[in-house]
């Protein structure tokens, strides 16, 4: 199983999605500062995930996730999450 994930920085409140077959895993090497394109933006909080069955099908919905209909369907998504951090 992949999971889809959407973090946001602490540092900025910027988001990063992406995708991954552990997520647990994934999650600890960004807040490490193992993945270049997160390193300075470090440290993270998961802010949503989805699952998928399939590599393919998390790979086109993190591609999805990323435009601007993506953007919009996060951020529609995390409405009262946004309102809680102000």
């Amino acid at each position: 199983m992949y999971c889809v994930y959407v973090l946001q920085s602490r540092k900025n409140r910027g988001l990063y999605i992406g995708f991954s077959n552990d997520l647990r895993k994934r999650f600890k090497r960004h807040n490490l500062g193992m993945v270049i394109s997160t390193k300075l933006r470090r440290p993270f909080d998961i802010i949503y995930y989805e699952a998928c069955l399939n590599k393919t099908d998390a790979l086109h919905r993190e591609i999805y996730l990323k435009t601007a209909w993506g953007r919009r369907y996060i951020n529609n998504r995390m409405k009262n999450y946004n309102a809680t951090i102000g």
